[in-house]
């Protein structure tokens, strides 16, 4: 094998490395010419830089791109994304609106613009029932105003759909139905809120809530349902506060409120005067001995330790020395009460009501205060149903069908068993007091011949 030309080359090679290829260091290839060749096989091809490879993958990525953007945005939208990616270029011209439509590609419709919907914010159930009720008693409002400027001057503004008052008091008949004068004069949006023009007094325990609660039936009467107290408790907050306590009313509308105790309040007398001279003052009365065992049991329903009666009215059993100061008793003494009152208000001005025939005749002194106050009688024998379990007689408007609304469990208690000789000595000590009640007001309330009934 001497004759091979890799023989003849390494021969050449050790005979002084001249010939066309030379052995490089490190062996293994050698140099022919330009490139290198492992020794005994052929040259590999010649290898690039790396850096011309990457440039070529990039500028083929570049170009790829460009054809998908140009694809996508049509003619109008064509731009380098380097100029995305670098410094912003200047803005493109309008599309032309004679541009030239792609072939085989539907044309596109403009969509329209796409309004916002805005939700309304719905107000609550109650202000949206308010909002309906208050309309409806505005036009009530302004139908009842047109009406009372029509009318007579000798004759008073009244509900609208009612006749007006006759002459003499009696019955008025009605020409609209009763659910929809209830509506008119439940609780108006529009009116004022005015100082009371009559008040109801007293006393204690006599049937003042019974008496409120029958005048609240009358559609030309606004009351206020609790007792404010203003004129011996709150009066220190003025008549601005007090008025605001009152309910709104139309006009011909009479504003009430009872508080039991201005009757025995020395300074009530006088302040109410202030206030408004020509106010109608109403007391209810009852005989001063059930009367204060009436106040004793409600006591006592809220103390149950307090002492018994027989020991609270008596300052000495022995020599029958009665305690006129303890409250339950002081309250009885209607003459002595009276006589303050006299000093700012004439008699006409007041009314008394007898609190037995509040329960055994309701309608008959309900006609004698309405007449009193100047309302037609509209409050009459249909309104009262007698409850046999409480003792006395329940509301229940005509026009209702449900059951007759009665007073409270705080009313019609049981009163406890009191000593005969107790309430003997106490119808003694009350006998004066009465006679003179009974002379200044010019009314015979008969508590001594009920007593002697009894």
């Amino acid at each position: 094998m001497r004759g091979s030309p890799r023989a003849a080359a390494a021969a050449a090679g050790r005979a002084g490395g001249s010939g066309p290829c030379s052995r490089g260091g490190g062996g293994g290839l050698t140099r022919c010419g330009r490139g290198w060749a492992r020794a005994g096989g052929m040259a590999p091809p010649p290898k690039g830089p790396p850096a011309r490879k990457l440039l070529c993958m990039c500028s083929l990525s570049l170009c790829l791109t460009y054809a998908c953007y140009s694809l996508m945005g049509g003619p109008g939208t064509l731009r380098s994304p380097l100029a995305a990616q670098g410094s912003p270029s200047p803005a493109a011209p309008p599309p032309s609106p004679a541009a030239p439509r792609r072939p085989g590609r539907p044309p596109r419709s403009p969509r329209p613009p796409r309004r916002r919907r805005r939700r309304r914010r719905r107000a609550p159930k109650q202000q949206q029932s308010r909002s309906r009720v208050g309309g409806g008693s505005e036009q009530l409002c302004r139908r009842h105003r047109a009406g009372s400027r029509h009318q007579p001057s000798g004759r008073r503004a009244t509900v609208p759909g009612r006749a007006a008052e006759s002459p003499g008091g009696g019955n008025a008949s009605t020409s609209a139905p009763a659910d929809q004068l209830a509506d008119a004069t439940a609780t108006p949006a529009c009116g004022e809120k005015r100082l009371p023009q009559a008040l109801i007094i007293g006393v204690k325990k006599g049937g003042t809530r019974a008496l409120l609660e029958a005048l609240r039936a009358h559609p030309d009467v606004r009351a206020v349902g609790t007792e404010p107290h203003f004129f011996d408790r709150n009066y220190g907050h003025g008549l601005d506060w007090y008025r605001e306590l009152m309910p709104r009313t139309l006009e011909g509308q009479l504003t009430m409120e009872k508080t039991p105790s201005y009757f025995v309040t020395g300074e009530a007398a006088g302040r109410i005067h202030a206030m408004a001279k020509d106010t109608k003052l109403i007391v209810v009365v009852r005989d001063p001995v059930t009367r204060a065992i009436s106040d004793y049991t409600q006591t006592l329903s809220k103390k149950p330790e307090i002492p018994t009666f027989e020991v609270l009215a008596f300052k000495n059993r022995t020599l029958g020395l009665i305690d006129a100061s303890w409250s339950a008793l002081r309250i009885g003494l209607y003459a002595l009460h009276l006589e303050s009152w006299l000093q700012y208000f004439p008699l006409a001005q007041m009314h008394f009501v007898s609190g037995e025939r509040l329960i055994s005749d309701p309608a008959g002194e309900l006609a004698k205060v309405q007449a009193f106050l100047g309302l037609r009688r509209v409050v009459t024998e249909k309104y009262f149903h007698f409850n046999q379990t409480k003792g006395f007689p329940c509301l229940k408007k005509p026009e209702e069908s449900g059951a007759p609304r009665c007073l409270g469990k705080s009313k019609g208690r049981t009163h406890p068993v009191i000593d005969r000789d107790v309430i003997q000595r106490l119808r003694k000590f009350y006998k004066p007091f009465n006679v003179m009640f009974y002379q200044m007001t010019g009314q015979d309330f008969q508590w001594e011949q009920q007593q002697a009934g009894m």
